[in-house]
């Protein structure tokens, strides 16, 4: 088997930051709950996954935050290691009229698809890689964020459209887009 370092560490950092974010800590608030001392930019390079960080370093990153190392990396590792079957369908009707605090910031996105969608089918399938970028949008972590989307589960199976945010804007920006190359970004 082989493992893209790379990929891995962006998947490692987007974890330790979206820890952080839920936290609604700055990196200069993590910062001063380590025990050594680093730079906040040091710090930005381990979230960003372009700098590689010891062992050591991680688990007193995941420890500052109340965090066991070892289930960080397991939450990573299901990320990168995961299949078709860790996909997600949603109903984009019901998560357009959900009232649930959480999901705010993708009811205007489900409202729109749906705008743009065939009126026969409200639902998408949502990649792992999508629902890692809705949990950053929505302030949550994956886990929390699939959990409320079983909620909102569609019923049918088949070939339904596929959200997956490699096909986003090239702006950069947290956009959901489906194989067809359309695009859609959560307001």
């Amino acid at each position: 088997m082989h493992l893209d370092s790379e990929h891995y560490q962006r998947l490692l950092g987007n974890e330790l930051r979206t820890l952080r974010k839920s936290r609604g800590w700055t990196r200069k608030q993590l910062n001063a709950r380590l025990q050594s001392t680093i730079s906040l930019q040091t710090l930005a390079t381990y979230e960003h996954g372009t700098r590689q960080c010891s062992v050591v370093r991680f688990a007193e990153i995941c420890l500052a935050m109340d965090e066991k190392p070892h289930d960080v990396l397991a939450r990573v590792d299901r990320r990168l290691f995961t299949t078709a079957s860790d996909e997600i369908r949603v109903d984009l009707a019901r998560i357009a009229e959900s009232t649930e605090p959480t999901l705010s910031p993708l009811r205007r996105w489900a409202a729109d698809r749906l705008q743009e969608a065939d009126p026969a089918s409200s639902e998408v399938t949502l990649t792992t890689a999508a629902v890692e970028r809705m949990a950053e949008l929505c302030g949550t972590t994956s886990g929390d964020l699939l959990a409320l989307l079983r909620d909102y589960a569609g019923e049918r199976s088949g070939n339904g459209a596929t959200s997956d945010p490699s096909d986003g804007p090239p702006d950069g920006s947290a956009g959901f887009g489906d194989r067809n190359g359309g695009s859609y970004s959560p307001r």
